[in-house]
Order: C-alpha cells, then sequence, then structure tokens
C-alpha cells in the first residue's frame, strides 16, 4: 500500500472570510472556484482548482494562519504571480535557495503562508 496522489490541500480561515478569499485565489494564483457539495456548503469555506490541484478553505472557528506549515505548489511563472501578488499588496517571504528551484512564500489575505516554487531550466 502506498500513497498515490494528493487529491487537495486544505487550508484553514476565519468565519466569513470567503469573500476576501477569492481576490487572493482566483486573481493572484489564477485558480478557478469550484462548487461545494451541497452537502458541504453549509459549513463556509471555499474550493479552487487549477489542473489537478486543488485548494479547500475550511473555516475555523479557532482560526490561527499557518505561518510555518504550508502548501507548496509549483508554478509555471513564478515571477507574473509575485508581481501580481506585490501589486495587491500580499506579503511576499523568501527563503534559502533550493537547488533546481526558484522560489517565494506568499501570505493569503489571513496569513497562511504558502510555497510557490518554479524549476528551472
Amino acid at each position: 500500500m502506498s500513497l498515490t496522489a494528493v487529491d487537495h490541500v486544505q487550508l484553514a480561515i476565519p468565519a466569513g472570510g470567503e469573500e476576501t478569499a477569492r481576490p487572493f485565489y482566483v486573481d493572484v494564483l489564477g485558480l478557478t472556484e469550484l462548487p461545494k457539495p451541497p452537502e458541504l456548503a453549509a459549513r463556509g469555506g471555499a474550493w479552487f482548482t487549477s489542473g489537478t490541484v486543488q485548494v479547500h478553505l475550511g473555516v475555523d472557528p479557532e482560526f490561527r494562519p499557518a505561518t510555518k506549515a504550508h502548501a507548496a505548489f509549483r508554478v509555471s511563472d513564478l515571477h507574473e504571480i509575485e508581481q501580481r501578488a506585490r501589486q495587491c499588496g500580499y506579503r511576499i517571504g523568501e527563503d534559502d535557495p533550493l537547488p533546481g528551484f526558484a522560489r517565494i512564500f506568499v501570505y493569503d489575505p489571513f496569513g497562511n503562508r504558502i510555497e510557490l516554487m518554479q524549476k528551472l531550466d
């Protein structure tokens, strides 16, 4: 038995944060919002996708941002996403380089840290 794929990544958001989240996840990261199944929609939150990548935002009544733990996504144009994030005023962080990758950390509107990585040629 082994893991075969990541189905989705879930990040926590505060109650009522869906409208604040959409500009970041759609306009900056370039994801498309998915409708949540009706039986889950009542919980709040939002789901987004790009290809085989899914990000689920779940409401946590005791929300605290994930400032160390993070999702890491491979991207095709790191510079473009970084520019959009900076233009919209989102926080960007850097860390030690990883061989073969350009990478940054971008923080969503709630302070969750997300790593974006682009493979270098």
